[in-house]
């Protein structure tokens, strides 16, 4: 988790990516892909942490839309540019773009609120086994020979385990438009509750599509599989603990035109339901 707390911690700049507009500009690097591509939740994930760096700090995030518009390369830096939208009596709204080489990558809107009360209603957890009874990702991907096998197994800052079979080298062979997840970080989290809301922000971004993938018979290592991040939208409901297990119930909701959309209901091992997520992205396999 080191590394993925260090790309989290963004410089303030005055670089020229930023625009006239940008009430504050911050720098960030990236964590090594093998794709050679930025991670898109992890740009993501700074562009909460700039915006949240702008707003009153007793506020914290309750949802975020964003819009990735181009790849980014994981040798160059990136830029934040905030600008500050709105300060109310009880939310604050940031608008972040994210740069590289002048050309925005990614655009969000955040939204920030006071903690308030208010009515309660949730979705109930379904079931699911204890996630320490299930087999790892880095124990399933041991010994494979692929560069995406290594990196996840020895690389990766979470502890994930399917509830049945992972889609990562073969297709489920019953397919299935649904999975559940448990995901927790490796190792302890001694950060602030945006820096928690941050990670989950990271960690849904290589399972939210996994539905779509699963219901249409694929696996990642499909030939010619081309998959990208388009909008991601996540609402976080209550506080979130990276370090503790967390359930993701992941759908796919739609595919056609070559697009797909995933969605989750988020939930901590107590039933709790802390966060949703919606994310459309680009499925293209070759013809056969």
């Amino acid at each position: 988790m080191e590394q993925l707390w260090r790309v989290l911690t963004l410089e303030p700049t005055t670089t020229a990516d930023g625009r006239a507009h940008d009430a504050q500009v911050f720098s960030g690097i990236s964590l090594h892909q093998p794709t050679g591509r930025v991670y898109g939740g992890q740009v993501l994930a700074q562009a909460l942490l700039a915006a949240g760096t702008t707003a009153p700090a007793s506020r914290l995030p309750h949802s975020i839309h964003g819009y990735f518009m181009r790849a980014g390369s994981i040798d160059k830096s990136l830029t934040f540019g905030v600008d500050v939208l709105r300060d109310g009596g009880s939310f604050s709204t940031r608008r972040t773009h994210a740069y590289q080489d002048g050309e925005p990558i990614l655009s969000t809107v955040v939204s920030f609120q006071e903690q308030q009360p208010g009515i309660e209603l949730s979705p109930v957890m379904p079931d699911a086994p204890d996630p320490l009874s299930l087999q790892s990702v880095a124990e399933h991907l041991a010994g494979i020979d692929h560069p995406a096998a290594a990196f996840l197994a020895s690389e990766s800052p979470f502890d994930i385990r399917y509830v049945g079979q992972p889609i990562l080298l073969a297709p489920d062979p019953d397919p299935q438009p649904r999975q559940l997840v448990w995901l927790r970080s490796k190792g302890s989290a001694d950060v602030s509750q945006l820096l928690h809301r941050a990670a989950l922000v990271y960690a849904c971004d290589q399972l939210i599509l996994e539905p779509v993938l699963r219901g249409a018979g694929l696996c990642w290592l499909t030939p010619g599989l081309n998959l990208a991040s388009l909008d991601h939208a996540m609402w976080w409901h209550r506080d979130v603990h990276i370090d503790e297990w967390l359930l993701f119930d992941l759908q796919a909701e739609f595919a056609a035109g070559g697009r797909g959309l995933g969605s989750a209901n988020v939930f901590a091992s107590d039933g709790t339901h802390v966060a949703s997520i919606r994310q459309e992205g680009m499925i293209r396999v070759p013809a056969a």
